[in-house]
């Protein structure tokens, strides 16, 4: 008759030990979240769960997209319920900011932030600190580093005046520059000359290279956020990554709204998010 009770006290502490995922803060939208590979729709606890074995993961966003900056917080916290964080790695982070970043994470301690934090940062006006705050105060009370991923203005500014040689069959392959070339030309709203196409697509390029090269170096298991473009296997971030180390893991998930089909060659997951109201990026150009 012991049995019964004995058996049921060990339930409970296994119940006990197991972490507990938070329901994510925005719900899927239609299509919800997809493992890419096998067309299997999961739930939010399963992502974690398939996310948080792989030592490299990329997220990308779309950058306005307060959903999508709302779900890598959430998934930040539910990745670290299940294994330890090793580091966190941002596209929206310059290497002339990281020595910023290092002395406001070593003066928190667990304590209060700045009161001006994005001064203290010196974060750049073009990311929206109101979108990227929460993540990175709370990145900065953490053991790990929080890493910049990017190229600084003035290596970008070089890159522009004359494109370094890019090494690598993989991004260098003509179905992926001819994509890249066609996203700039598309972004611009086909306002961008084309004799300046080649330049800022060695920017793109370059600042991919960039991503991977951080990527590779950072304490893992680690977490890249980046641009949706950036994080794409087939044109972003994994190719870099591949061409220099290609036995390297790295797993893929893209947020996209809802009516912005994601293939399965771009990414190993996709979360679907409701769609916001459409915006006309390129209103201002044409004026």
């Amino acid at each position: 008759m012991r049995a019964l009770p004995l058996l049921l006290a060990m339930l409970l502490v296994a119940c006990q030990g197991r972490p507990v995922i938070l329901p994510p803060p925005v719900t899927p939208g239609a299509g919800g979240i997809i493992d890419l590979r096998t067309a299997q729709a999961l739930t939010p606890a399963e992502l974690v769960e398939r996310l948080a074995p792989v030592q490299r993961v990329i997220v990308g966003e779309q950058h306005d997209n307060a959903d999508h900056h709302a779900l890598q917080l959430w998934l930040l916290r539910s990745m670290a319920q299940v294994r330890p964080q090793g580091s966190l790695l941002l596209e929206m982070l310059n290497p002339d900011q990281q020595p910023r970043v290092d002395e406001v994470q070593r003066s928190v301690a667990g304590q209060r932030l700045p009161d001006n934090l994005p001064d203290a940062l010196a974060w750049q006006a073009g990311w929206d600190w109101s979108l990227y705050g929460p993540l990175v105060s709370f990145a900065l009370r953490q053991p790990y580093p929080l890493l910049a991923a990017n190229l600084d203005r003035q290596e970008l500014r070089a890159v522009y005046a004359k494109a370094p040689a890019l090494v690598g069959e993989r991004s260098n392959a003509r179905s992926v520059t001819e994509a890249l070339a066609a996203q700039i030309r598309d972004s611009h709203c086909g306002q961008l000359p084309e004799s300046q196409v080649p330049a800022m697509l060695a920017v793109q390029q370059q600042r991919d290279r960039r991503m991977a090269e951080r990527l590779l170096a950072a304490p893992a298991p680690a977490l890249l956020l980046a641009g949706a473009f950036h994080g794409r296997r087939d044109l972003g971030v994994p190719l870099h990554l591949a061409d220099l180390d290609r036995k390297q893991e790295v797993a893929v998930l893209i947020l996209a709204e809802q009516g912005h089909q994601v293939a399965a060659a771009s990414a190993d997951y996709v979360w679907y998010t409701p769609p916001q109201p459409a915006k006309d990026y390129c209103a201002q150009l044409r004026r």
